[in-house]
């Protein structure tokens, strides 16, 4: 592992990979899935946040096609660009998502898709402590990750050099659970990238509930 100091910005590699990640993902059933199960949910005209919104497809595409209001935040300006040209009907912040102010129960669901891998585990937990408090009581929270036991360890994805760090999927739920959240359903799948230098890599959604009758902690 490098230090923090040589850690590679979280934004750089998907500047570098540009529209090359849309193409790779872009056959997931398992995250269409897990949008129409979003969809499900949704009353008309809703507030969505989707961090780290990537090229905006599918998921602010498919939700500002189907009547909401999305706010995507990314801290890649390529990609923040791409999804501005891509989906007109969304707004894009190029940001990260920890300077961004919002407001608590002011979203009715958030979409956080393999989002998190490159914050640590502390910095993952409590994004997702702050993203339950901006969801009103009764919303949801979908989230996606590659549920791994690993925790700081510099890789190559896609030709790109990260550095990662992920929970098992019992581990994540219990971050979740503490932050509030309640699991509603979840689906396991393996997927490969269409990329010549990408690998099979275990894919997890969750798919959270903000109960209406409690607040999460501060």
């Amino acid at each position: 592992m490098t230090d923090d100091h040589n850690r590679p910005h979280p934004g750089a590699a998907f500047d570098a990979l540009g529209a090359e990640y849309e193409k790779a993902f872009a056959g997931s059933k398992a995250h269409r899935r897990s949008l129409e199960w979003l969809l499900g949910r949704l009353a008309p005209g809703s507030r969505v946040l989707d961090v780290g919104s990537g090229t905006g497809r599918p998921t602010a595409e498919t939700l500002a096609a189907a009547g909401h209001d999305v706010l995507g935040v990314d801290v890649s300006p390529v990609m923040v660009e791409l999804a501005a040209r891509q989906v007109p009907d969304a707004t894009f912040r190029c940001a990260d998502i920890h300077d961004v102010p919002l407001d608590d129960a002011s979203f009715d669901a958030v979409c956080v898709y393999f989002s998190l891998l490159q914050l640590d585990r502390r910095e993952q937990a409590a994004l997702i402590g702050r993203l339950t408090r901006v969801l009103r009581p009764g919303g949801h929270l979908v989230l996606a990750t590659v549920p791994l036991d690993v925790d700081g360890v510099d890789a190559v994805f896609m030709g790109q050099p990260v550095r990662v760090t992920s929970f098992t999927a019992q581990a994540l739920a219990t971050v979740v659970g503490e932050a509030g959240l309640e699991v509603v359903t979840e689906e396991a799948t393996l997927f490969t990238p269409a990329h010549p230098d990408a690998r099979p890599e275990p894919h997890l959604f969750l798919h959270c509930r903000r109960p209406a009758a409690t607040a999460p902690d501060a």
